[in-house]
C-alpha cells in the first residue's frame, strides 16, 4: 500500500500501560480522519478489596467502538487471561475477525462457546511463525518463550516503518514445550530497520535472567520424592510447560496425578489438541484419587493466588468433595505472589498450615518457580537484536515503564515514550510524541453484568463496606400522622457495653421522630420529604455517635 502525506502510524494502549494486565492495545494507519485499525490483545484484570463484589475487570472500548467498522482484526499474541480474557465480553461491540495460532485458539473458542457466540465469532487460526495481511498492516508471527504455550511477538509492517510488539516474552533456553525464541527472524528485523519496540516492563527492575523452565523440573523431582503423604501442587494452569513438569515430577516418584479445578482441566484438553502432554499417564479423577494410598496421588491444584472459589481455597477450607489434605501431607506453591493477592495468599496458607500440611513456596526453595517476564540481561539481548529506534514500555505500573524508558536510553535507544492508557503515540512521521488523549477506562463485570468503574451500585457498596448501612422505616395515616415506628436497624456498625446498639438505634428512632414533628403541612404529604427529613437526621446523629455516615435507607408505609 502506497503511503499519503497525511498518513500517520499511531500506537494507543487502552489497557495495560501504567498497570500490569488487561493489555487491549490498537495500531492505526493513515490520515487523522479514516484511519485503520487493528487490536493487538484484549484482556482483563480482576477485582480486589477496592471492587467488593466485582471479580473481573474489563478495559472500556468506548474510543474504538465508534469507529468499529474500521477495526480490519483482533490479533492475540497468546492465552493469558490478561490478553484474552475480555474477548469474549467485548466482541458484541466490535465484531472484528480474530487471529490466534492454535493453542490460543482452542481456549478462545471455549470462552466464546460458554458466551453463546461461537458461531457468530470469525477465528482464523494461524501457524506459529504465520502471516496476517490486514489492509496496511502486514503482520508475521515471532515465536518467543513465556510461561503458556505459543507465546508470539509480532513483526508489524506498514509503509511508515515496522513495529516489533514483543507480547509476554522472556529468553528460555530450554522451555520444554515449544521451540525457542526465533533469535534469527528478530536480527533480521533489527537489521532491516525496526522503527518501534512495543516491549514487556514486568521484570525491568530485576537484574539477570528469569531462569529456564527445565531448571525447574530439575527442583521438582527430588523435592517431590523427598515428601511423605499425599502431596498437592499449586501452579498457575496456563503453565502448560509447569504443569507436564509437575506431571513428570509425579510420575518420576511413583504417583499418579489428579488434575483438581477447571481450568486445569482446560488447559491439559487444549495442550492435547496442539499434540503436546501425550506420553503422560491418564490423569486420575477426584472421585478416583482417594481409593489411592497417600505416597502414590499428587494432586494439580488451581489457586495458588488464594482465589475463593479455586480447587485449593476449598481444600483448605474443608469444603472439597474428594479432595482432603491434613497432617502428614504437602502441599507445594510452584507460583509467583501476585501484587495485590498477598493478604488471600496468606490467608490460605495459614488454613493450609492449621490442618497440618506442610508448605513449600519459592521463598524457601528459590528453583521451584521461575518467571516468565524477561530481567534486565534479556531485555538488553533483545534491544541488541532488534535496534528500534523508538523504546515504549508496556505492560507495567508507571514505575516500571519510566525505568524501562531510562534503561533503554542507557542501551542507546535514540527515543522513548512512555504512554498511559488514553495516550495517543504518533510513531511515524516525525519525532515520536504522544498527540492525543482519548477516553481509556475500565468496565467492571458486576454480577454477570457489565457495568462503568464509577457505576452507582458499587459506589453504594464501597460506602456501605466502609460505613454501615442504617435502614429507617415509618407508618403513616392518610393525615400524615405516626403509627407505626419510626423504628431503626443497622447493619456493620459497632457497639460496645457503655452505649449499647439496642440503645444507639433507640436514639436514632427519637432523632427520625424529631424530624417528623418539625415537617408541617405540605411536607407531610410527600413520602419523599420525609424520607429525605429523616435521612438526613439520622445521618447526622450517627457522625455525632461513631464518626461516620452511614448509608441510610428510609421507608414510608401509608396505611
Amino acid at each position: 500500500m502506497a503511503k499519503s502525506k497525511n498518513d500517520e502510524l499511531v500506537f494507543l494502549p487502552l489497557g495495560g500501560s501504567n498497570e500490569i494486565g488487561m493489555n487491549f492495545n490498537l495500531y492505526g494507519f493513515g490520515p487523522a480522519h479514516d484511519r485503520r485499525w487493528i487490536v493487538v490483545d484484549l484482556g482483563v484484570t480482576f477485582g480486589d478489596q477496592t471492587t467488593p463484589g466485582v471479580d473481573v475487570i474489563l478495559p472500556d472500548p468506548a474510543f474504538i467502538e465508534e469507529y468499529a467498522d474500521r477495526i480490519l482484526g483482533i490479533v492475540l499474541t497468546h492465552a493469558h487471561e490478561d490478553h484474552i480474557g475480555a474477548v469474549a465480553w467485548l466482541w458484541p461491540r466490535l465484531k472484528a475477525p480474530i487471529y490466534a495460532t492454535p493453542f490460543t485458539a482452542f481456549i478462545l473458542r471455549e470462552k466464546l462457546r460458554e458466551a453463546d457466540l461461537l458461531d457468530e465469532a470469525e477465528i482464523t487460526e494461524v501457524p506459529l511463525g504465520g502471516e496476517i495481511e490486514l489492509g496496511p498492516f502486514k503482520l508475521n508471527l515471532i515465536t518467543l518463550t513465556h510461561s503458556i504455550p505459543e507465546p508470539n511477538g509480532l513483526s508489524i509492517r506498514t509503509p511508515l516503518g515496522t513495529i516489533l510488539h514483543t507480547g509476554d516474552w522472556k529468553i528460555d533456553p530450554d522451555p520444554l514445550l515449544g521451540a525457542t525464541t526465533d533469535v534469527e527472524t528478530i536480527r533480521r528485523l533489527g537489521d532491516e530497520g525496526v522503527l518501534a519496540m512495543v516491549c514487556d516492563s514486568t521484570n525491568v527492575f530485576v537484574d539477570g535472567h528469569a531462569g529456564s523452565e527445565a531448571d525447574v523440573r530439575t527442583a521438582l523431582i527430588p523435592l517431590i520424592g523427598s515428601l511423605k503423604g499425599k502431596v498437592a501442587v499449586a501452579c498457575f494452569a496456563s503453565n502448560v510447560a509447569r504443569m507436564d513438569s509437575i506431571i513428570r515430577a509425579a510420575e518420576a516418584n511413583g504417583r499418579r496425578v489428579c488434575l483438581v479445578g477447571r481450568s486445569m482441566l482446560r488447559m491439559a484438553a487444549a495442550a492435547k489438541s496442539v499434540g503436546l502432554m501425550e506420553d503422560l499417564k491418564p490423569f486420575v479423577s477426584e472421585s478416583e484419587a482417594g481409593y489411592f494410598p497417600p505416597e502414590a496421588i499428587l494432586y494439580l491444584c488451581t489457586g495458588s493466588q488464594g482465589e475463593p472459589r479455586a480447587a485449593l481455597a476449598r481444600i483448605a477450607d474443608g469444603t472439597h468433595p474428594h479432595v482432603n489434605l491434613g497432617a502428614g501431607d504437602a502441599c507445594i506453591f510452584s507460583s509467583r505472589v501476585i501484587p495485590g493477592n498477598e493478604i488471600a495468599i496468606r490467608n490460605l496458607q495459614n488454613k493450609l498450615t492449621e490442618r497440618g500440611v506442610r508448605l513449600y513456596t519459592e521463598r524457601d526453595h528459590p528453583g521451584i518457580h521461575v518467571s516468565g517476564h524477561p530481567c534486565r540481561d534479556e531485555l538488553a539481548e533483545m534491544y541488541s537484536w532488534a535496534r528500534p529506534q523508538i523504546a515504549v514500555p508496556t505492560h507495567g505500573e508507571r514505575r516500571h515503564l519510566l525505568e524501562h524508558a531510562a534503561f533503554a536510553r542507557d542501551l542507546q535507544v535514540p527515543q522513548q515514550v512512555t504512554p498511559r492508557n488514553g495516550d495517543m503515540v504518533r510513531l511515524a512521521p516525525g519525532r515520536a510524541e504522544v498527540i492525543d488523549e482519548v477516553p481509556a477506562g475500565r468496565l467492571f463485570v458486576d454480577a454477570g453484568v457489565l457495568t462503568p468503574e464509577n457505576g452507582e451500585a458499587l459506589r453504594e457498596r464501597r460506602h456501605a463496606a466502609f460505613n454501615g448501612v442504617v435502614a429507617v422505616s415509618v407508618a403513616l395515616d392518610g393525615r400524615g400522622r405516626v403509627v407505626s415506628g419510626p423504628q431503626v436497624r443497622a447493619l456493620g456498625l459497632p457497639t460496645d457495653e457503655d452505649y449499647p446498639l439496642d440503645e444507639v438505634l433507640d436514639d436514632l428512632a427519637d432523632e427520625a421522630e424529631q424530624a417528623l414533628k418539625r415537617l408541617k403541612g405540605d411536607d407531610l404529604e410527600l413520602d419523599e420529604n420525609i424520607e429525605t427529613a429523616m435521612s438526613r437526621a439520622v445521618k447526622k446523629a450517627s457522625q455525632r455517635i461513631w464518626g461516620r455516615r452511614p448509608v441510610v435507607e428510609t421507608t414510608v408505609l401509608r396505611i
